[in-house]
């Protein structure tokens, strides 16, 4: 009752913006209360490890945020990711946010981003690439962010392309904007799982294409994608964007399997 009383007081003082800020503490306390209060009712865990969220955790606890198996590439350019491309496609630099192993629990994160609709994980992963690149200030040169597209059947059956979802988190730290929309996928491919290298590059080769070269021109695109790992789709999408004049290619994805 105390607490209605001091909220009725509080709106029907709005009229007067000075006696509003004396009450305006009350109303944050108690939006403190209720959230926490919401917290303990719907709980989030983990989506590495498993264990429940702490506040001011988000997707991942920090355990398992500073465990996350990083490579640093951003800072080396001469890196594997980048030799993965030699005699394939001319790239700029590219880099890595972490590796895994089979089995990994980082494995898990990838698998929810793409199969369980988790969005989130790669907005966080994006924002922490992000922020890794930023520091080296290797990439501070890239003019657009282009992430790998999905068939538009397979973006409606997922609900969101990943890709676009770890560029959308690189871009909110880095301020490069995001195009998206100029590189598509003009055939629903067959899922990659459980192809070898040959395979792999026969199933995407060819399936992209540019709707606007014109505005790609001498620019420094940076190709965004989840995981990495014979390099057929980012080789296929590179081949289409490098068509255009002047342009120069980097890439960036989140794991290298």
């Amino acid at each position: 009752m105390k607490f209605c009383h001091v909220f009725f007081i509080h709106v029907s003082l709005c009229d007067n913006p000075l006696k509003m800020i004396t009450f305006a503490p009350c109303m944050n306390k108690f939006l403190e209360y209720l959230s926490d209060f919401w917290f303990l009712l719907f709980p989030k865990n983990c989506e590495a490890c498993g264990r429940a969220l702490s506040r001011g955790e988000e997707v991942l606890c920090f355990d398992c945020l500073y465990e996350l198996p990083r490579t640093h590439y951003c800072k080396e350019l001469d890196n594997p990711i980048l030799q993965l491309f030699d005699g394939r496609i001319r790239v700029e630099k590219a880099t890595a946010l972490f590796s895994f192993q089979k089995g990994s629990k980082f494995r898990k994160l990838l698998h929810s981003l793409k199969y369980r609709h988790k969005p989130e994980i790669g907005v966080l992963l994006g924002k922490e690439l992000g922020a890794e690149m930023l520091a080296s200030g290797n990439f501070s040169d890239i003019d657009y962010i282009i992430p790998v597209p999905l068939h538009p059947n397979r973006e409606k059956k997922r609900g969101y392309n990943q890709s676009e979802r770890i560029a959308s988190g690189i871009s909110a730290v880095t301020k490069i904007p995001v195009l998206t929309g100029v590189l598509v996928r003009n055939t629903d491919t067959k899922t990659q799982t459980k192809m070898n290298k040959d395979e792999r590059w026969q199933n995407v080769s060819g399936k992209f294409v540019l709707t606007d070269s014109e505005v790609l021109k001498d620019k420094h695109v940076l190709l965004v994608d989840d995981v990495l790992t014979t390099g057929a789709t980012t080789e296929s999408c590179g081949t289409a964007l490098l068509s255009v004049d002047g342009l120069r290619l980097s890439i960036a994805v989140l794991a290298r399997a």
